[in-house]
C-alpha cells in the first residue's frame, strides 16, 4: 500500500508512466470508463477548494467509481476536536483511496501514516501540492513536447506558494532547466529551496523583481496569486497583491512559442484580455490535472 504526499515519492520513470496514461485517457477515454468500478474515493478537504477537489470527484467518477466527500471541517468530526490521524483510520474502513487538503503541513503525511488505505496529498498549507505539480507537468509535455533545456519564470508569491515549491522539485531532475524567480523582496522563494534544490545540484536561476524585463527568455510562464489566506497582516496583503498583472502590452516581448500557466484560481494577475491568446495555457492545465489525477488513482489503486 502506498500513499503519495510529495513528488520526489515518485520517480522519473513513475511521472513519465503517469504522463503516458494520461495521453492514453485523452485520447481512448472509454477504456477507463470501468477501472475503478465498486472503488470509492474519499475527499476529505479541510480547506477550500473547487477546482482540485471537482477534479479529484470527475476523475473518480469517470474511472467508474463513487465519492465520499468531507468539504468543511466545521462539518466533520474536526470540529470536535478528532486528530487527523483518527479521522484517516475511520475513513479508511469507508474508501478504497483518500485524498486531502489540510491546512496545516505535514498534515497529509499523519494521514498516510495512519491510514490503511493510500492517502494523495491534495495540498498541505504552504508546504506542497502534489497533483497540482502532474498536472503542470503534463501540461508542459503536452504544450513543449518534452522536459529539459526550458527556462522556467515563476512570478508571483513564491514564498508561500506550495505550487511553486513542488514544481521547482519536480521540474529539478530534468537536464538543463534554469529558473527565473520574479517575485517582491517580501515573497522570495524560500531560501531553503534556494539552497537544498537549486544550488545543491547545480540548476542555474536568477531573482528579478521584474517581469517585463524576465519575459523574452522565459519558454514557460507560471503565475501566481499572492494568497490572502497565508498572510498574518492584513496590510501587508493588501500592498503586495497587485504586484504583478499579466497583460498584453507585457507579451509584446515574449516569445511565439511561450505557454503561460496559472494553478488557478486567479484574483487579477492575469488579465482576462490574455485569455483569447494562444499561449494562455492555464484552462488546458485544469483539464490535464483531471486526467492526470485519474491515471494516479489507477496506479495507487492497482498497487494497494
Amino acid at each position: 500500500m502506498r500513499s503519495i504526499i510529495d513528488v520526489p515519492d515518485l520517480s522519473t520513470q513513475e511521472i513519465q508512466a503517469l504522463i503516458d496514461t494520461a495521453s492514453d485517457i485523452i485520447a481512448h477515454p472509454d477504456d477507463y470508463r470501468e477501472a475503478c468500478r465498486h472503488k470509492k474515493l474519499a475527499t476529505l478537504f479541510f480547506e477550500p477548494s473547487t477546482r482540485t477537489r471537482l477534479s479529484f470527484e470527475a476523475a473518480m467518477y469517470e474511472l467508474g467509481g463513487n465519492v465520499l466527500s468531507v468539504t468543511d471541517a466545521a462539518s466533520s468530526s474536526a470540529s470536535k476536536g478528532e486528530s487527523v490521524a483518527d479521522t484517516a483510520r475511520t475513513v479508511s474502513c469507508y474508501a478504497d483511496i483518500i485524498a486531502m487538503r489540510h491546512p496545516k503541513e505535514g498534515a497529509a503525511l499523519v494521514a498516510a501514516r495512519a491510514a490503511s488505505i493510500p492517502v494523495i496529498n491534495a495540498g498541505d498549507g504552504g508546504h506542497c501540492h502534489p497533483t497540482q505539480t502532474l498536472a503542470d507537468l503534463l501540461t508542459i509535455h503536452r504544450e513543449k513536447g518534452a522536459f529539459g533545456g526550458q527556462t522556467i519564470g515563476l512570478c508571483g508569491d513564491l514564498k508561500f506558494g506550495r505550487t511553486v515549491h513542488s514544481l521547482i522539485n519536480a521540474l529539478s531532475r530534468y537536464e538543463g532547466m534554469r529558473f527565473v524567480l520574479i517575485s517582491p523582496a517580501e515573497l522570495k522563494l524560500p531560501s531553503y529551496i534556494k539552497k537544498d534544490v537549486l544550488r545543491s545540484k547545480g540548476i542555474p536561476y536568477e531573482q528579478t523583481t521584474s517581469l517585463e524585463e524576465a519575459m523574452p527568455q522565459l519558454d514557460v510562464l507560471y503565475m501566481t496569486r499572492v494568497q490572502r489566506e497565508r498572510f498574518f497582516n492584513e496590510e501587508d496583503y493588501l500592498r503586495l497583491k497587485d504586484s504583478y498583472i499579466l497583460d498584453l502590452p507585457k507579451l509584446r516581448n515574449a516569445r511565439k512559442d511561450l505557454i503561460i500557466m496559472h494553478p488557478l484560481p486567479r484574483v487579477n494577475e492575469i488579465s482576462t484580455e490574455v485569455d483569447p491568446d494562444p499561449r494562455a495555457c492555464y484552462f488546458k492545465q485544469v483539464l490535464y490535472g483531471k486526467y492526470m489525477r485519474m491515471a494516479l488513482i489507477m496506479m495507487l489503486l492497482k498497487g494497494a
